[in-house]
């Protein structure tokens, strides 16, 4: 089957940077897991590093990157491979400061818990806008719009209609929504999850709308975005001289 290269993203100018930014966060964050799951399991020359007994963290060396590679951004702009290799080094940073979302959200070590499953959906959430990035679905670019008024008034509604989406419990479609007209708007308009900020404040227990939520989510359920954080939050079992 052959495609059509008009129908293929054209990868110049900042679309280009984008792809880098992309790949860059993407082989690192299978890295990262696949490192930290070799250093738990015991496998390979891998360990955790530590600084005078104390535990350094990848997102110590996330933050740096990003910090770096931002300053240097703003420094220096540089076109070609420097614009390339800036790029790569930042959405590297971005996936080892991710890949521990849950860490600094917590404010604890919570990597193998179940609330570190949060880390893999803070990842695949931020690949989802990247790769909206990278077929064009930019919200921001006024130059595809009818001007700078129109796009912020756009953006406005987009913006509005997806942080609703979010506190009803559809984060996935309240950022996908952003770039991509009415999808946030639809998830607005629907029905909250029960354990939302939506639900808790707007569903007091009893109510019709607490019963429809709970119906429609039921304690347990499990969606194919589950299936997908399982491929990257599974849980090994530690190796033998990590349990002594």
């Amino acid at each position: 089957m052959d495609l059509d290269p008009e129908l293929l993203p054209v990868l110049s100018g900042r679309r280009e940077l984008v792809a880098w930014l992309v790949l860059g966060f993407l082989v690192a964050f299978l890295a990262t897991r696949f490192v930290t799951h070799a250093i738990r399991t015991g496998r390979g020359p891998f360990r955790d590093a530590s600084v005078g007994g104390v535990h350094v963290h990848h997102e110590v060396y996330g933050i740096f990157l990003l910090l770096g590679t931002g300053t240097a951004e703003f420094a220096w702009r540089p076109d070609g491979a420097g614009g390339a290799l800036l790029a790569v080094l930042f959405g590297t940073g971005a996936a080892l400061t991710l890949d521990e979302f849950a860490l600094w959200l917590h404010l604890e070590d919570v990597y193998w818990s179940r609330e570190g499953r949060s880390s893999v959906d803070a990842v695949l959430i931020a690949l989802v806008v990247g790769l909206m990035l990278l077929i064009g679905a930019n919200p921001f670019d006024a130059d595809a719009t009818r001007g700078e008024g129109f796009l912020a008034l756009t953006l406005l509604v987009h913006v509005a209609a997806a942080l609703v989406a979010v506190l009803k419990g559809r984060v996935v479609l309240g950022v996908v929504g952003v770039f991509v007209p009415f999808v946030a708007l639809v998830a607005a308009l629907r029905l909250a999850r029960p354990g939302s900020p939506w639900a808790r404040r707007r569903y007091p227990e009893g109510s019709a709308r607490r019963a429809r939520s709970l119906r429609r989510f039921p304690p347990g359920r499990r969606n194919r975005w589950d299936a997908l954080v399982d491929l990257f939050a599974a849980v090994p079992r530690p190796a033998p001289t990590a349990a002594r």
